[in-house]
């Protein structure tokens, strides 16, 4: 069975993958990310991902790569990562009592062939006080996450309400990734390992 790679230096993407049993190492992939001009957040988030896939498999072709991308959109705009305290402040202030869009993209590449999938996530935030949203900066959790939150982290009180993919919020839709990985002949469960009671029967 091929090896697989993760390219990408995500450590929730690499926990993800831990969580549903998988082997793999970890490679991340150096590509440019700005947006092509009038590209819509839905193409850009999938390219990207598609990218970052066949970027670390062309120097791997044998193994399974796998590239993924999250943006975090709101009224069409890309939320990226903050720069600094203020931007995340206002990203916060952004999000506070409205929906948004998580949209997470994930790529297979192997053997010069590449497939991927789009989840799209809708997310809503209850209005947040200025004092927490000052709060919440402070603790540095925003500041290398997209749309300046992170779910599975302390930013997780601040969700209402979330209709869609809980993982694909965190970084990797994991439905999607296992049903790529199964049409490529890596299913996930044949890397599941045995019982202790069928390991000692």
């Amino acid at each position: 069975m091929s090896s697989l790679i993760l390219a990408s230096a995500s450590p929730r993407r690499a926990e993800l993958l831990q969580q549903i049993g998988l082997s793999f190492c970890v490679r991340p992939a150096d590509i440019d990310e700005t947006p092509e001009p009038h590209e819509t957040p839905e193409h850009y988030v999938e390219r990207l991902a598609r990218e970052k896939a066949l970027a670390v498999a062309e120097s791997s072709p044998e193994c399974l790569v796998l590239g993924s991308d999250t943006s975090v959109v709101l009224d069409g705009v890309i939320l990226g990562k903050p720069s600094c305290a203020g931007e995340a402040r206002a990203t916060l202030a952004q999000l506070s009592g409205a929906t948004h869009q998580v949209m997470t993209a994930v790529a297979l590449a192997c053997d010069g062939v590449c497939h991927s999938r789009l989840v799209v996530t809708e997310v809503r935030f209850r209005v947040l006080s200025a004092t927490e949203i000052g709060a919440y900066v402070a603790s540095g959790e925003p500041m290398d996450k997209a749309g300046s939150y992170g779910i599975q982290g302390l930013g997780g009180i601040f969700v209402n309400e979330l209709r869609g993919s809980y993982s694909a919020v965190v970084g990797l839709p994991l439905q999607e990734t296992a049903a790529l990985l199964a049409d490529a002949g890596y299913p996930v469960w044949k890397n599941w390992p045995r019982s202790l009671e069928s390991q000692t029967s």
